[in-house]
C-alpha cells in the first residue's frame, strides 16, 4: 500500500471531533509515507486532512472537477492537482490512483464516493480494501443499514465484510494493509 484515497466532507461538521479525526488520519498517513489522494479542497475536513499531511512533509494528490474548482477553494499547496471535467472522472481517477480507501464523516458526495467504491469491489472490478474511520458514532446508522440489507438478503455477508471499521487511524490502516478481498463468484 503506497497511496490511500480519503473521502470526507468539505465542511468541518458540527463536532470538533471530526476535524480532529481528519488531522489524526493525515498524521498517520504522513508517518507511514502513504500518499493521500483526495478531492482537492482547502476547507472542511478535506482541507484539514491535506494540511496535516503536507505539514508533515507528505505527498498529497488532489483531484477536482473544473466546475467545482470555480466554486470551491482549491488547495494551493498540493503536491499534485489534477483538474478533470466531471465528478465521474474525479471518482474514476481517485479510484485508479489509490491502493485503499478510507471514509471520514461527510455528506452526500462522501456517501456517493463510498458507495461507488464498495459497489465496484462487490462486482469484482477492484480488490482494494475500504475502511470507515468512525468518529463519535457517525457511521452507526450506515452500518445498521448494511446489517439490515444482509438480514433482508439484499447484501451478502461477504460483501458486508468489505467494510472495515475503526476508530483509530493507525489501527484502521493496519487492518486495511492486512485485508484480503473475498473470493466471490457472483454478487447475487
Amino acid at each position: 500500500m503506497t497511496s490511500v484515497c480519503v473521502f470526507c466532507g468539505s465542511s468541518p461538521g458540527a463536532r470538533p471531533e471530526y476535524l480532529a479525526a481528519a488531522r489524526s488520519m493525515g498524521a498517520a498517513l504522513a508517518r507511514r509515507r502513504l500518499t493521500l489522494v483526495y478531492g482537492g479542497a482547502s476547507r472542511g475536513l478535506m482541507g484539514a486532512l491535506a494540511d496535516t499531511v503536507l505539514a508533515a512533509g507528505g505527498q498529497v494528490v488532489g483531484v477536482m472537477p473544473r466546475s467545482l474548482a470555480r466554486a470551491e477553494i482549491v488547495h494551493a499547496g498540493l503536491t499534485e492537482l489534477v483538474v478533470v471535467e466531471s465528478l465521474f472522472e474525479r471518482k474514476r481517477l481517485m479510484i485508479q490512483r489509490a491502493d485503499a480507501f478510507v471514509t471520514l464523516p461527510g455528506g452526500l458526495g462522501t456517501l456517493d464516493e463510498l458507495a461507488e467504491v464498495l459497489t465496484l469491489s462487490q462486482l469484482g472490478l477492484h480488490a482494494k480494501p475500504t475502511g470507515l474511520l468512525d468518529v463519535a458514532g457517525f457511521f452507526d446508522p450506515l452500518l445498521a443499514f448494511l446489517d439490515r440489507a444482509v438480514s433482508e438478503r439484499f447484501l451478502r455477508p461477504e460483501h458486508r465484510a468489505l467494510v472495515t471499521v475503526g476508530g483509530d487511524p493507525d489501527q484502521l490502516l493496519d487492518a486495511l494493509e492486512r485485508a484480503v478481498p473475498p473470493a466471490v463468484e457472483k454478487w447475487l
